[in-house]
């Protein structure tokens, strides 16, 4: 097996919305703002390569909306999914399966393009695309306050390009086992990965960035905030007890983190990249 960080590209976001009610004179110092209070974010996808299986977890914001859609988050940098895949030696025509930690359109824009028709397809043709059933339930009958963030465009054509699978909470056919979490949305999945003699766990939107590993330090995102607080919490004293990396999605600065006890709690301790780290 071989880790890939796959840099799928950058954006902005309101930092008061990314930290929800903690003031920003606190969430600033590890997640600086800009003029327009954002923060930068990242948009980062974690590649498998196991045996004859090729697993992207997550594929970012993509490329197929308007101007004035990409207008409100900035974008910024030079990456996008299809280079950071052919750097580190792939076509998206080798991945055969895309796991998706849930369908908020930052999460899996880039499984859907448009094409030079102007029709809504598939960017990997040959692969397999995973949710799990009551997120894509969730997804598909959207309440009114994430109905922005699952866009018909990312989801309609994965139902309709007849390579969807619905994992169920006891089937781990990609050869791993998820955590769900419901506070962020129902049944977000962190995919848990073996590798080397660790186990990295991909945060997704349970701690989208370094900064958010305090406990009351909760996304404005989240529909259900006081579950999240009680995941995190149960998450991170595991994370710290069984000496867990994670891979953050959405830390433009830091891409594999190590935890430890702090008399504030679980804090930072050190920083990576895959490579870094295992290489």
């Amino acid at each position: 097996m071989r880790l890939y960080a796959i840099e799928t590209g950058h954006f902005k976001l309101d930092g008061g919305a990314m930290f929800g009610v903690v003031p920003k004179a606190l969430w600033e110092r590890t997640n600086p703002a800009d003029q327009h209070n954002r923060i930068d974010m990242a948009a980062r996808s974690l590649l498998i390569e196991d045996g004859n299986r090729l697993i992207l977890i997550d594929t970012g914001l993509g490329n197929k909306q308007s101007d004035k859609f990409f207008s409100h988050y900035a974008l910024w940098g030079g990456h996008d999914l299809i280079n950071s895949l052919a750097k580190a030696g792939f076509h998206p025509d080798d991945i055969t399966d895309v796991v998706f930690s849930h369908l908020h359109f930052d999460h899996c824009g880039g499984a859907i393009i448009r094409n030079n028709k102007g029709i809504y397809e598939p960017a990997f043709k040959n692969a397999r695309f995973w949710s799990h059933k009551d997120h894509w339930q969730w997804a598909v009958e959207p309440n009114v306050r994430e109905k922005a963030s699952f866009l018909p465009e990312n989801i309609q054509p994965i139902q309709e390009s007849g390579q969807l699978n619905l994992l169920d909470s006891n089937s781990t056919p990609l050869g791993f086992d998820v955590l769900l979490m419901d506070g962020h949305t129902e049944k977000q999945m962190l995919p848990i990965i073996e590798y080397k003699g660790k186990t990295i766990v991909f945060a997704a939107d349970l701690i989208p960035t370094a900064g958010h590993l305090p406990i009351p330090y909760v996304m404005g995102y989240d529909t259900r905030p006081l579950l999240t607080l009680t995941e995190k919490s149960d998450f991170l004293k595991t994370a710290v007890e069984k000496e867990y990396l994670l891979f953050l999605e959405h830390d433009a600065q830091n891409e594999l983190i190590s935890l430890k006890n702090t008399e504030k709690g679980v804090r930072l301790d050190e920083t990576f990249t895959l490579d870094s780290y295992f290489h």
